[in-house]
């Protein structure tokens, strides 16, 4: 007799294993991720309490010996709560998709049945993937945004800090790009209040690149370094290291239908850019909450999580997926909006 739920019959299909699945699956998408930026951490909570404490350096005079020595201040602490959102995906299984499912070469039915549900996983994982690393931009922002451009946290308020623009006047040739380049990095370095990097990375949009490796005060050392690069077959876009920071050319995008047309945004506008330090240890994290499910309660949260149920009078197989993620900068003080007036 035929199962009318052929994906009940197997154990591979529940919460547990439909969960691991998707979060194996390849993810195909994300220059941030790329970067490792900011790293996830599963939280057991949706609400998240984050504790600031301003720390206060003072320099320590000389006193004779067998003085009291200097009381140390501490510094004022706040605490502040966010809100992890919740992003939900439904899908569904068609009969037709799995009907007369036959095997194939060494395939059975089983595998067949696992195939048509990884083929969905795979394709909404990737649909997850960009909305992830279109929220890890706003964090690396400081504005983090829904898909329609609401603002969801705006980092800068949050943490009474004032955005810091350098704007590099590419567009006039008398215009002192190192200098531009300094003030960046002296501002990133004056904020770090304990951390510590490695580098200083700057992603702009393609017109801001293009202008800046023009430009007359960058040009000779752009074509030096695009010569040594060109010999080794490397993408000239992908980290142009001057001043002291790395210049690479950023290209993300996604369509946005909230309007009911879809409309191509461009994750970091035109003559834009943002400059941030890496390899930090607290500064970016992205947190993930649990799943509204009965079984996640008081869990640690997972990157994605998917779950699959008949339809009503079994008509197919409803999938619903869902991540809850909070990507964040701990200290957006670190970061730079750098732009071209021209």
């Amino acid at each position: 007799m035929t199962t009318l739920n052929p994906f009940a019959t197997d154990d591979a299909f529940n919460l547990v294993s439909l969960t691991k699945a998707i979060n194996i699956l390849p993810n195909n998408y994300g220059r941030i991720r790329e970067l490792n930026l900011m790293p996830g951490k599963g939280v057991r909570t949706r609400t998240i309490m984050v504790e600031e404490q301003n720390g206060v350096l003072n320099l320590l005079p000389t006193l004779p010996v067998g003085a009291p020595g200097t009381k140390s201040k501490q510094g004022k602490r706040g605490v502040r709560s966010f809100t992890i959102p919740h992003i939900p995906l439904e899908d569904v299984i068609l009969p037709d998709e799995y009907d007369s499912i036959r095997a194939f070469g060494q395939e059975n039915a089983a595998q067949g049945l696992a195939t048509v549900m990884t083929n969905h996983l795979q394709s909404n994982r990737n649909k997850f993937a960009i909305t992830l690393e279109h929220l890890r931009m706003g964090a690396l922002k400081g504005i983090i945004l829904d898909s329609d451009t609401t603002v969801l946290y705006n980092l800068y308020t949050e943490f009474n800090i004032v955005q810091k623009t350098v704007d590099f006047v590419l567009g006039t040739a008398g215009t002192n790009v190192p200098n531009k380049i300094r003030e960046v990095l002296r501002h990133i370095e004056d904020n770090l209040k304990g951390e510590v990097m490695s580098d200083v990375r700057v992603l702009v949009d393609e017109s801001f690149y293009d202008k800046l490796v023009s430009h007359t005060t960058i040009k000779e050392a752009y074509l030096n370094w695009s010569a040594a690069q060109e010999r080794i077959g490397g993408d000239l876009r992908k980290g142009f290291r001057f001043g002291g920071v790395t210049f690479e050319e950023y290209r993300g995008t996604a369509t946005d239908y909230s309007t009911g047309t879809g409309v191509a945004r461009k994750f970091i506008t035109t003559d834009y850019g943002i400059a941030f330090p890496v390899g930090t240890m607290s500064t970016f994290e992205t947190l993930f909450a649990p799943g509204d499910f009965l079984e996640t309660v008081n869990t640690l949260g997972l990157e994605l999580y998917a779950k699959q149920e008949p339809r009503p009078f079994n008509r197919g197989i409803d999938l619903h997926m869902q991540t809850n993620p909070l990507p964040i900068c701990y200290r957006p003080g670190v970061l730079v909006t750098v732009r071209t007036s021209n």
